[in-house]
């Protein structure tokens, strides 16, 4: 009886294992399909060398940047939910190979609300920064400020922090950085915020919000 019983325990503990669902994967690793998906779609059809890329959090991915600047060569590469950090992680798979003239970059707003430091948030920019242009020296990456919403309203201080300190970075850096200030034409002349700009969710823009973006950014983007 013992060996039986010992074969019975034995595929009960592996019919048990097979049952207990996988663990999420964590840091990078969950970024992984999308961005293997992203990876495979630009090396199907890749851009022309010096174009413009977007890059960053959800901000960029729900950019329509086809219909927001016709006759452009704009490539997303953006993914919601993203960190500074994660766009930093995933540059060699995705803006690098591109070889991009200019980088048009967001993110820094989901790194606010994890709790991240006005002073971390912005060594994670440089550090992004410094990334794209070890590669690709004569890039020129535009930041576009972490922008104020309805939704973290109350992290609007940190954000506007972090934003300057970012801002004095990038005058460091005059011809290869530019600090584009998209954030302040979502406010009000008397600095409240503007709810009809935003999606329901009070914290996206809407179509009226990236219009504002679009007529501000393209003075500042290549023209071919």
């Amino acid at each position: 009886m013992r060996p039986l019983l010992l074969i019975l325990l034995t595929v009960l503990t592996l019919h048990a294992q097979d049952a207990t669902p996988s663990a999420k994967p964590v840091g990078f690793a969950r970024w992984e399909p999308e961005i293997s998906k992203m990876e495979a779609k630009l090396k199907a059809s890749p851009p022309a060398p010096g174009g413009i890329v977007f890059a960053g959090s959800s901000s960029i991915r729900m950019w329509n940047l086809k219909e927001s600047f016709p006759g452009l060569p704009v490539v997303n590469c953006g993914f919601g939910g993203s960190v500074i950090p994660d766009s930093t992680h995933f540059a060699p798979r995705l803006v690098i190979p591109l070889k991009p003239g200019v980088v048009v970059f967001y993110a820094g707003d989901n790194d606010s609300a994890k709790g991240n430091s006005a002073e971390v948030i912005a060594a994670n920019f440089k550090e992004f920064a410094d990334t794209i242009h070890a590669a690709l020296p004569d890039c020129r990456i535009i930041y576009i400020p972490i922008k104020p919403s309805v939704a973290r309203q109350k992290l609007m201080p940190l954000q506007k922090e972090a934003n300057a300190l970012i801002e004095k970075f990038c005058l460091t850096q005059p011809g290869k950085m530019e600090y584009l200030d998209l954030a302040t034409p979502l406010l009000s002349p008397d600095g409240k915020l503007r709810p009809e700009l935003y999606r329901k969710d009070g914290l996206h823009l809407n179509e009226d919000g990236y219009t504002i973006w679009n007529r501000l950014l393209l003075p500042h983007l290549p023209k071919s």
